[in-house]
C-alpha cells in the first residue's frame, strides 16, 4: 500500500508529489499527459520560469520528482476510485493494475471550453487567452478585444486597462445594460454588440475580428471568457463536493480548505481543479505543496 495517490502531474500534482517525495512519504504520482497550457507560447508570471515555455517546466519537475526513491511515476488514466471502509484507497489503472493508498491528492486540472468562434481554437494560448495576469505583459499597448457578455465581460474590459488603452468589448450578440454602457465610457473602454463571424490572422496571430454583418475590427489579441470543467467524476466517486458555479468563473470546483482537505478523511485536491479563484501556475504550485503536505501530515497521524 502506498501513502498517496496523487492524480494529475500538472504544475498542481508535481508540486504535491515532490513535497510527498521529501517527505519521505512511498507515492504514486498518475501523469495522463494532459496538461491545460501546454499549448501556451509562455508561462507568464510563474516565478523562475517566467516567460519560458511550459515543457520546460514540466521536463523539468519530473526529472526532479523522479530522483526521489519513493515515488513511482506512472503514464495513464485512472478509470476507477473508490474509497473503503477502512479510510483507505484504491484506484484502478488504465491498463487494469489496482493500486491502494493511505491518501489520495486529487490534481487532475480542468477543461477549458470556450466560445465557438471559427480561428478560436488555433490561437488558444497565443493571441487568444482566458488571464490576463499570464498574458497580458505580452500584449501591453496593443488593440485588445475581449470575447465575452453580461458583468464577466465588463469587469474583464475594465480590468484590462492596466495592460492597453485601447480595448473592445465583444457581447457576440448580447445586448448590454445602461448601467454596462456607462460603466465602460467612464473606464474608457468601446464595446460592439454584433454576432461574431470569426477570427482572421496569419497562423496563430490575430489580426481582426470578423462580424456576421461583414465588417471587422482591428484587434491583435483576445481575452476570453473560458468555462472550466471537472475532467472526471473522480471526485464526486470519492464523496467531494463541488462548489456552485457563478456568473464569474463558471467553474465547478472541488470545495477544499486551505490545506487541500475535502472533508473526506485522507482526501486532498490541489491545483485547479479545487480552485474557484482564477487559476494560475503559480497558485497551482502553491496549493499542490500545501495539499501534499497535508497528505503527508494525515499519513504521519495514523489517520
Amino acid at each position: 500500500m502506498k501513502d498517496c495517490i496523487v492524480i494529475g502531474a500538472g504544475a498542481a500534482g508535481l508540486s504535491a508529489g515532490l513535497t510527498l517525495a521529501r517527505a519521505r512519504r512511498s507515492t504514486l504520482l498518475v501523469d495522463a499527459g494532459r496538461p491545460s497550457n501546454l499549448v501556451a507560447t509562455g508561462l507568464g508570471g510563474l516565478l523562475g520560469y517566467d516567460r519560458r515555455p511550459p515543457s520546460e517546466f514540466y521536463d523539468t519537475a519530473r526529472a526532479e520528482v523522479a530522483a526521489y526513491p519513493s515515488v513511482d511515476l506512472w503514464a495513464g488514466d485512472i478509470v476507477r476510485a473508490a474509497r473503503h471502509d477502512d479510510s483507505t484507497y484504491a484506484v484502478t489503472l488504465a491498463d487494469g493494475r489496482r493500486e491502494t493508498a493511505r491518501t489520495v491528492v486529487l490534481a487532475p486540472g480542468m477543461d477549458y471550453r470556450f466560445p465557438d468562434v471559427p480561428g478560436l481554437a488555433e490561437r488558444w494560448g497565443s493571441a487568444a487567452f482566458h488571464c490576463p495576469f499570464c498574458h497580458g505583459w505580452e500584449v501591453r499597448d496593443q488593440s485588445l478585444g475581449v470575447l465575452a457578455a453580461g458583468p464577466v465581460g465588463v469587469h474583464g474590459a475594465l480590468n484590462l486597462r492596466a495592460w492597453s488603452d485601447r480595448i473592445t468589448l465583444l457581447t457576440n450578440g448580447a445586448e448590454l445594460t445602461a448601467e454596462q454602457r456607462g460603466l465602460l465610457t467612464v473606464g474608457g473602454v468601446g464595446w460592439d454588440q454584433r454576432p461574431v463571424a470569426g477570427l482572421i490572422g496569419p497562423g496563430a496571430g490575430l489580426q481582426a475580428v470578423a462580424f456576421t454583418d461583414g465588417a471587422d475590427l482591428a484587434v491583435t489579441a483576445l481575452l476570453v471568457k473560458s468555462t472550466l470543467y471537472q475532467r472526471s467524476t473522480l471526485a464526486r466517486d470519492l464523496g467531494a463536493t463541488l462548489t456552485a458555479p457563478d456568473e464569474m468563473l463558471s467553474v465547478q470546483a472541488i470545495t477544499v480548505d486551505a490545506m487541500g482537505r475535502t472533508g473526506i478523511p485522507g482526501l486532498f485536491a490541489a491545483g485547479d481543479a479545487a480552485t474557484a479563484v482564477p487559476p494560475s501556475m503559480a497558485a497551482a504550485v502553491a496549493s499542490g505543496h500545501l495539499a501534499g503536505a497535508g497528505a503527508a501530515v494525515h499519513t504521519a497521524a495514523g489517520y
